[in-house]
């Protein structure tokens, strides 16, 4: 199956272009950013040797879905998608924070927490919790937005007295971003899902606007329960059934991986790749409602260059 490892572009009104770990961004002049999604996969903030089949597709497609569904709760940067691995909108300026909200105890919190610590980017957590027992109430947890190398966990009071944020505009982040996690927890319930936690991105326009930049509610920023069962798993220290990228964080822990310095990555085989592609597939129609279409993998780069010339050849 053919993969969309990189793009290679040259678009009218190009002026740069950035790779990230998954997408690859393009800025053209009039404001204009097209980022197209790649199906490299990352984890522990390192990219796989390997692409997962549909996977930029997958994120391409739910983030446009939820964005979409979210832009009465706050403003965001699409205008267009042209093509199934393909965003088009506005220039922002990113804000160089994570704004991670966590919902329960589970992943990087988890991990923290059975370490014996009880204090997550400034936040008390209570005693007693085991691994995805629910919180109260949701907790946000910020990371830096690092762009090379690893995110770090970061509080509110560094954020703010660091100068990295306002605390004016702060307090702007925290309020979509409770509005937010809400918003997705309602859409995951009524698909019989569990929202465990997510992070959101902001930017800021020319204007200086606050709008909603990067992917939303995807597997790669999000983690999901199925709700059916949660409770009797829970109760017998089971292991939640989830669909999220922790699916592959876990892989590789298991195979001495964590991202640190002097371990050796893993080799996936072709039965991993499937299984993580079929688990991206299976969130789009779960968390959706609706039968995920596979796109054409021939000449994908050939297909994105087309749709995006046609879309830009609109407006201009």
């Amino acid at each position: 199956m053919n993969t969309l490892m990189s793009s290679n572009l040259s678009l009218p009104g190009q002026l740069s272009k950035y790779k990230g770990k998954v997408r690859d961004v393009y800025f053209l002049d009039n404001n204009l950013l097209v980022i197209v999604v790649t199906d490299r996969l990352s984890a522990f903030d390192v990219v796989m040797p390997k692409g997962i089949p549909f996977k930029g597709q997958v994120l391409n497609q739910i983030t446009s879905k939820m964005l979409n569904s979210t832009k009465d709760i706050v403003p965001n940067w699409i205008n267009s998608t042209p093509d199934p691995n393909v965003s088009i909108g506005i220039r922002c300026k990113p804000i160089k924070i994570e704004m991670v909200i966590r919902g329960y105890l589970s992943g990087h919190a988890a991990r923290q927490y059975n370490q014996g610590k009880r204090e997550l980017c400034g936040v008390i957590l209570p005693e007693g919790m085991i691994e995805n027992d629910k919180f109260v109430s949701p907790i946000i947890t910020p990371a830096t937005k690092a762009d090379e190398g690893h995110d770090e966990d970061i509080s509110r009071e560094e954020i703010i007295n660091n100068e990295i944020v306002s605390e004016i505009d702060y307090r702007k982040l925290e309020s979509y971003t409770y509005k937010l996690f809400e918003r997705g927890s309602e859409l995951a319930k009524k698909k019989g899902l569990i929202l465990v936690d997510t992070k959101y991105e902001f930017g800021k326009t020319s204007n200086g606007e606050i709008v909603l930049i990067d992917e939303i509610h995807t597997p790669d920023s999000s983690r999901y329960f199925y709700k059916d069962g949660y409770e009797e798993r829970q109760s017998l220290k089971k292991p939640q059934k989830q669909l999220s990228k922790e699916f592959i964080r876990q892989w590789l822990i298991s195979n001495r991986f964590q991202g640190l310095e002097g371990q050796v990555l893993p080799t996936m085989s072709n039965q991993i790749i499937n299984e993580v592609s079929n688990r991206y597939i299976e969130l789009y129609e779960k968390i959706l409602g609706e039968k995920f279409k596979k796109d054409s993998t021939d000449r994908i780069e050939s297909r994105i260059e087309g749709n995006i010339m046609r879309y830009l050849k609109s407006i201009y």
